[in-house]
C-alpha cells in the first residue's frame, strides 16, 4: 500500500486520561520501582530505564505486544465500550442521529445469535456471481465490482490521492497488490518462518473452502491455485526498501500510453468501471507489477481466476462471519503472531466501530473524554518545537545557507492539527442498521470508495484528518505539509498537565519533533514547503545528508532482534530520522524551560535524566517472538528497545546526564555520533 501519512506508532488503539498510583499518593511521573538500578545506564540503557517494568509486565494471552501505555489502551477500550454500548442501548436516540448510528453499528456487529444463524449465508450469493464468470473479460469486469461495492480488492491496488508534484489536484493512482500474506518476501523465502507461514496459510485457505461447501480435496487444490497466482504476485512486486523512494514510484501515464504497455487491460475502458471518469492521465507506482500482471492474464486460465476472486471475498468477509470463519481466521493470526487467545468480542468491534465510522465515534469520545486545555497546551508546545527546530537549523555545520534558508520556509510552512477535524464527516448516504452486521460494513465500504472518487476533480480538501479522534497515533504527511495529533495520543506517558517539562518534552515534546522530522527524513526531505515532490537541496549538502542517513542505517542495522535477525536499517530510516531529529529538537526546546535550565531533581532524578527517562518509558514493552519476526519485515519503525537507545547515544546530553564513558556498551566516539537535525 503506498500511504501518505508517516506513522510515529503502528495504531495501538485509544489511550486513558492520566491517572494518579492510588487515591492518596500522587502519580510519579518517573518512577524508580519501574527500572533497573543494577544497570548501568551506559551498558543498557532500556533495561536501565525500565527493567523492573518489563519483568513484571508479560505480554497477556489477547495480545501480541505489551508496552507502557497497552496498559492504558486497555483502560481507555473500556471508556470507548462505554460510549457505544451506551449508544446502543439508547432507544430515544433520534434516526440519523451520530449516537443513534453509532449504536446501532455496534449493535449489530455485537447480534452473535443472528451472525451464528447467518453461517456463510452473507456471502453466498456473491460467490454464486463469480461461478457465473465465463471469460476474461468477465473476471476483470467482476474485479472492478468487488473494488467499488466494496467487498474486496483484488490484483492491485487503487485510490484517488493528490498528484505529488501538483499537490492541488487529485489524481487516480494504481499500485502493486493482489497478495494476502503481510510481504512479499513470505511467498519467496524458505526460511523455516516463512515456511511455517506458508504452511498456516495454506490450512487457512482450505479451511474456508471447506466451511463453503468445497470437499477437501477441492479446497486443497483451490488453495494451491491461490497461492500460485499470489506467489506470481508477490515476484512482480517491488520490496518494501525500495517503495519508499517517492522518485521511483511516481510514474505518469496517459490513460492511452499506460494501456499499451497493458493490453490485457485497457483503463479506458476500466476506468469508467472503477467509477472513474474523464481522466486522461494516471499515476503509476510500479509499472513493471502491472506488465508482469498483463502477462499472467494471458497465461492463468479463467477458471483459476475464479477461485482467486473466490477466495478475496472468503478472507476479506471471514472474520465477520460465523464462528468456524472467525476461528479459522483466530488460527492464521496465531500462527503469524503468536497471540495465545481471540481478542474479546467486544474489544473487536469497539475497535471496528472506530475503524468503520471513526468521525462519529470520535464526536461521542471527544464530548466526553478531550479537554480544551489539552488542545491549548499542545498549541505552545508545538510552537515551542518550531522555535527550537529553527535554532537547529540555523546552527547546523553540515548544511549551507542556500539550503538551510528552504528547510527554514518549509518549517515555518508546517500546518499543526490537533485533537479532531473542524468539520466531522457525516457519512451524507451511508445505510447503517441494527440488524445487518456484515451488510452494514459493506454499505460503509461502498461509501467510503464513492467518497474517495468523488474527490477527483473537486479543490483538495485540506481539512480532513487522516487518522480518527481516539486514535494513539500521530502523523506527517509530506504532500499536506501538516503534523497531526489525534486526542488520543495526547495522554501520559506522552502528555500529562500535571507532569513537569522534562516528562512532557521527552514525551509528547519528542512525538512533535518525530512528526517534524518526517518533513526532513530521507523520504520526506524530497517535498518541499507546499507538499511537492521537488529538490530544494544543493547538489553538495545533498550528499552529506546522505552519508549521514547511511551512517545512521549501519547503526540500526547492527542491532539483533531475535537470533539472526537483525533491525533492517533502510526500511527503519525515516522513523529512525524522525527519532533523532525529534529528540533533539524537544531537548533543544526543553532547554528553553525554566526547569530546563535548573538541576533540581525531582523523586532523585535530575532534570536531563527525566527528560531521557520519559522517552525510555514511551517504548518499554514485550513483543512476542513471531510479531517480532513479523515487524522486523513489515513495520517501518524499529522495535522499542532499538527506539530507546538508537537516538540517545548521538546526543552528547545523554552521555553527560548518565555519566557514560569509554568503556561502556552503549557509547560512542563524540566523532562517531551521528548530528543531522
Amino acid at each position: 500500500m503506498t500511504t501518505k501519512l508517516k506513522s510515529y506508532f503502528a495504531a495501538l488503539g485509544i489511550v486513558a486520561a492520566s491517572y494518579t498510583a492510588n487515591a492518596q499518593a500522587p502519580m510519579k511521573f518517573i518512577d524508580p520501582a519501574n527500572m533497573d538500578l543494577t544497570v548501568k545506564p551506559g551498558d543498557d540503557f532500556y533495561q536501565y530505564a525500565s527493567g523492573t517494568w518489563i519483568k513484571n509486565n508479560p505480554v497477556p494471552a489477547k495480545e501480541t505486544r505489551w508496552g507502557s501505555f497497552n496498559a492504558l489502551r486497555d483502560f481507555n477500550i473500556n471508556a470507548v465500550k462505554g460510549l457505544v454500548e451506551d449508544a446502543a442501548a439508547d432507544k430515544s436516540a433520534p434516526a440519523g442521529s451520530v449516537k443513534r448510528r453509532v449504536g446501532d453499528f455496534y449493535a449489530a456487529a455485537m447480534d452473535s445469535v443472528t451472525i451464528e444463524k447467518l453461517g456463510y449465508t452473507p456471502i453466498k450469493a456473491d460467490l454464486e456471481k463469480i461461478k457465473q464468470i465465463r471469460d476474461l473479460q468477465g473476471i476483470l469486469d467482476h474485479a472492478a465490482y468487488l473494488r467499488t461495492t466494496g467487498l474486496a480488492s483484488p490484483m492491485f491496488s487503487f485510490y484517488v490521492g493528490q498528484d505529488r508534484k501538483n499537490v492541488n489536484k487529485y489524481m487516480p493512482q494504481l499500485g502493486q497488490g493482489g497478495t494476502s500474506l503481510p510481504d512479499r518476501d513470505y511467498y519467496l523465502k524458505d526460511d523455516s518462518r516463512s515456511v511455517k507461514i506458508r504452511e498456516a496459510y495454506d490450512k487457512y485457505m482450505t479451511t474456508l473452502f471447506t466451511l463453503t461447501g468445497n470437499s477437501p480435496a477441492e479446497a486443497k487444490k483451490k488453495a494451491a491455485t491461490v497461492m500460485a497466482i499470489e506467489k506470481q504476485l508477490a515476484e512482480a512486486q517491488m520490496a518494501r526498501v525500495e517503495m519508499r523512494d517517492p522518485h521511483k514510484t511516481y510514474n505518469k501515464f496517459t490513460v492511452a500510453d499506460f494501456s499499451k504497455t497493458t493490453p490485457q487491460l485497457n483503463w479506458a475502458t476500466m476506468l469508467p468501471k472503477f467509477k472513474v471518469n474523464g481522466q486522461d492521465t494516471i499515476l503509476v507506482s510500479s509499472p513493471k507489477f502491472f506488465v508482469s500482471l498483463d502477462g499472467m492474464l494471458k497465461t492463468v486460465p479463467v477458471a483459476d481466476w475464479k477461485t482467486y476472486l473466490e477466495w478475496n471475498v472468503l478472507k476479506s468477509a471471514a472474520s465477520n462471519l460465523s464462528s468456524p470463519f472467525v476461528n479459522a481466521s483466530f488460527a492464521f493470526t496465531q500462527a503469524q503472531t503468536g497471540q495465545k487467545i481471540q481478542t474479546p468480542r467486544w474489544q473487536r468491534m469497539s475497535q471496528l466501530t472506530d475503524g468503520t465510522v471513526g468521525e462519529l465515534l470520535g464526536q461521542l469520545y471527544v464530548a466526553q473524554y478531550f479537554k480544551p486545555d489539552a488542545k491549548v497546551r499542545m498549541t505552545e508546545l508545538i510552537a515551542n518545537l518550531r522555535k527550537a527546530f529553527e535554532i537547529r537549523i540555523n546552527n547546523l555545520e553540515w548544511m549551507s545557507d542556500v539550503t538551510k534558508g528552504k528547510a527554514l520556509e518549509k518549517l515555518n510552512a508546517f500546518v499543526p492539527k490537533i485533537g479532531y477535524p473542524d468539520k466531522w464527516k457525516d457519512y451524507e448516504g451511508l445505510t447503517i442498521t441494527r440488524t445487518t452486521y456484515l451488510q452494514n460494513l459493506r454499505n460503509a465500504g461502498a461509501w467510503g470508495y464513492n467518497e474517495m472518487v468523488t474527490q477527483l476533480g473537486k479543490p483538495v480538501d485540506r481539512t480532513r484528518f487522516g487518522m480518527t479522534p481516539p486514535t494513539v497515533n500521530a502523523y506527517y504527511s509530506p504532500t499536506m505539509n501538516e503534523i497531526v495529533f489525534p486526542a488520543g495520543i495526547l495522554q501520559f506517558p506522552f502528555f500529562d498537565p500535571n507532569a513537569d517539562d522534562a516528562v512532557n518534552y521527552g514525551g509528547i515534546g519528542a512525538v512533535i519533533g518525530h512528526e517534524m522530522s518526517h518533513g526532513f527524513d530521507d523520504s520526506g526531505s524530497q517535498y518541499d514547503k507546499d507538499g511537492n515532490l521537488r529538490n530544494w537541496w544543493t547538489p553538495e549538502d545533498k550528499v552529506k545528508f546522505e552519508a549521514k542517513t547511511k551512517a545512521l542505517g549501519e547503526q540500526f542495522d547492527a542491532y539483533t532482534v531475535l537470533d539472526t535477525v537483525h533491525v533492517i536499517g533502510k526500511l527503519t530510516m525515516g522513523e529512525n530520522i524522525g527519532d533523532l531529529g525529534g529528540l533533539n529538537a524537544a531537548y533543544t526546546a526543553f532547554k528553553l524551560t525554566k526547569q530546563g535550565q535548573t538541576e533540581d531533581k525531582i523523586d532523585g532524578f535530575t532534570p536531563d535524566q527525566r527528560f531521557f527517562l520519559s522517552w525510555a518509558q514511551v517504548w518499554r514493552g514485550n513483543v512476542l517472538d513471531e510479531t517480532a519476526a513479523q515487524l522486523i519485515k513489515t513495520d517501518p519503525h524499529s522495535p522499542g528497545p532499538f527506539r530507546t537507545i538508537g537516538a540517545p547515544v548521538n546526543m552528547d546530553a545523554w552521555y553527560k546526564a548518565f555519566d557514560v564513558k569509554p568503556g561502556d556498551k552503549l557509547y560512542k566516539k563524540p566523532e562517531d555520533r551521528i548530528r543531522m537535525w
